[in-house]
């Protein structure tokens, strides 16, 4: 694909959606964090209902160590892979007020050194929180970075160090969140809406259909 095609791709994402954002709810990096953390292998709209239980009572590292680990579990047990996630959820918490006074590090190696924290949730911090122009590449975004011939790559890392690379820098700190939400909406994985995309012209996926989506 030519720089000339990649720059309208995301000119017409950014015109359908001017101001991207995360679909998990938070209203503080450190809620941000925990939302994060507890999204692996589940979707965001359960992850937003557990916390809607969660923040009200915990939204702090020390007020989520006060409530203990079984507390923690009780409100997140509707979330996959929760009592794994309540246990990295309480180390970090430690970590947070033992090393960093309480606060989210705006750091990726503090952020990767965190329980539960590997690049991509680092990523998602530092572009979400802190306004950085990462891109976290989730199986979205690397499915569509793949299809689309944006940024082809065999693993996720290929696929972040060509985006990051690849996608204009005008375009970089909005990237992660348009093509995740393309990927998770439009650009399906059994069966992507082609005929509706907007930008079905531009894309380089051999297989795409525009017979009309069902």
């Amino acid at each position: 694909m030519n720089a000339a095609k990649r720059h309208a791709i995301f000119t017409r994402l950014r015109e359908a959606n001017p101001h991207p954002t995360t679909e998990l709810h938070y209203r503080t990096p450190f809620e941000l964090l925990i939302a994060v953390m507890l999204s692996a292998q589940a979707t965001d709209k359960g992850v937003n209902r557990a916390t809607a239980e969660l923040f009200p009572v915990a939204n702090t590292p020390q007020a989520i160590l006060d409530l203990g680990l079984d507390g923690l579990k009780e409100k997140i047990k509707t979330i996959g892979l929760y009592n794994t996630k309540a246990e990295n959820v309480i180390k970090t918490c430690r970590q947070l007020l033992d090393i960093h006074g309480g606060e989210v590090p705006h750091d990726r190696a503090a952020l990767e050194a965190l329980p539960g924290v590997g690049r991509k949730t680092a990523n998602v911090i530092l572009n979400t929180a802190f306004g950085e122009p990462t891109i976290a590449v989730d199986t979205h975004i690397f499915r569509v970075a793949n299809r689309t011939g944006i940024a082809p790559g065999k693993n996720v890392q290929e696929v972040e160090k060509r985006l990051l690379r690849l996608v204009p820098a005008e375009f970089r700190l909005d990237a992660h969140h348009w093509l995740i939400l393309h990927g998770r909406y439009v650009c399906t994985a059994r069966a992507p809406k082609c005929a509706s995309c907007l930008i079905n012209d531009l894309c380089e996926y051999r297989g795409k259909s525009l017979r009309a989506d069902s």
